[in-house]
């Protein structure tokens, strides 16, 4: 079963600070990306944070943010005031307008201004304990891994969809493949008939003609390694979905198209041409869909 890298978990537990909130959505990426956003009090639990991750999403840009609610907000930052430096501004303030006697008076407005007389502390008594923090990560992360399970299944749906009629359009194209040698031989018996009015046609020279177009035109290999690719691929949607498989799809569909591109090669033929188009229409959403697979 494959897994899409589109998805969203969230999850809460207590702890000492207050709520601990985390929410992931994960998209897709070639490799595991992560960025998080959480309170300074996690800031020494990232490094364990992205293994905690990675034992449950393998591929994937992923936005992990925690929220602390409650106790936290009232034991955060904390803000005090400079009594003496303030002092010293006021006296400062008042000398001025005083030597200089300047109107107004010295206000809270204008004390404001002045950017260094809150002193902001950091509250380090307040921890969260690492128990909590993994805890309510793999959560989230398994409600993540679900959706994204959930999304695959859709995925999958659609992709042996698009693998059915790319087989369905290679029957075609097979049950198609002698006629065009059979109107290819009789148009050469035409024009070998047109240039020789006294002569009769020769047949064994025709024969050869034909097994040697035959042997150009023969597109045998390219759909049997096409149906090889296609058996391999639906082989793949079926893997362990611990194991990602994405890169190894993208790979086939790259394969697929080189040999649909060949067969178009080689068509020499309308019906065989639009059956070609129709193959690589079906290859290209298998591109643009397994490029969300995990």
């Amino acid at each position: 079963m494959i897994r899409s890298m589109t998805g969203f978990g969230e999850a809460e537990i207590d702890t000492a600070a207050g709520v601990l909130r985390a929410e992931v959505r994960t998209v897709n990426h070639r490799f595991f990306s992560l960025n998080v956003r959480s309170p300074a009090l996690l800031d020494r639990y990232e490094p364990k944070i992205r293994e905690w991750l990675k034992t449950h999403i393998a591929r994937g840009h992923v936005n992990l943010t925690y929220r602390l609610d409650g106790v936290e907000s009232e034991r955060g930052p904390v803000l005090t005031l400079d009594v003496e430096r303030a002092e010293q501004y006021l006296r400062v303030f008042r000398e001025l307008k005083r030597r200089f006697d300047l109107p107004g008076e010295v206000t809270i407005e204008m004390v404001a201004r002045v950017t260094d007389l809150v002193i902001r502390e950091q509250n380090d008594a307040v921890e969260v304990a690492e128990d909590a923090v993994r805890t309510v990560t793999t959560r989230a992360a398994a409600a993540v891994v679900a959706m994204r399970e959930e999304e695959g299944r859709n995925l999958r749906v659609d992709l042996e969809g698009r693998l059915d009629a790319i087989v369905g359009a290679l029957g075609e194209i097979l049950d198609r493949a002698p006629a065009r040698l059979v109107a290819e031989r009789d148009r050469l018996r035409r024009s070998v008939a047109e240039l020789a009015t006294d002569a009769g046609v020769d047949e064994d020279r025709v024969a050869r003609e034909i097994a040697m177009i035959a042997d150009r035109w023969d597109i045998s290999e390219e759909i049997v390694r096409l149906r090889s690719h296609i058996d391999h691929f639906r082989g793949m949607l079926d893997a362990d979905p611990s194991e990602p498989v994405g890169k190894r799809l993208s790979f086939l569909v790259q394969e697929m198209h080189r040999e649909a591109n060949t067969i178009g090669s080689k068509a020499n033929d309308a019906a065989i041409e639009h059956g070609v188009v129709a193959i690589k229409n079906e290859i290209e959403r298998l591109r643009e869909q397994v490029e969300n697979v995990e």
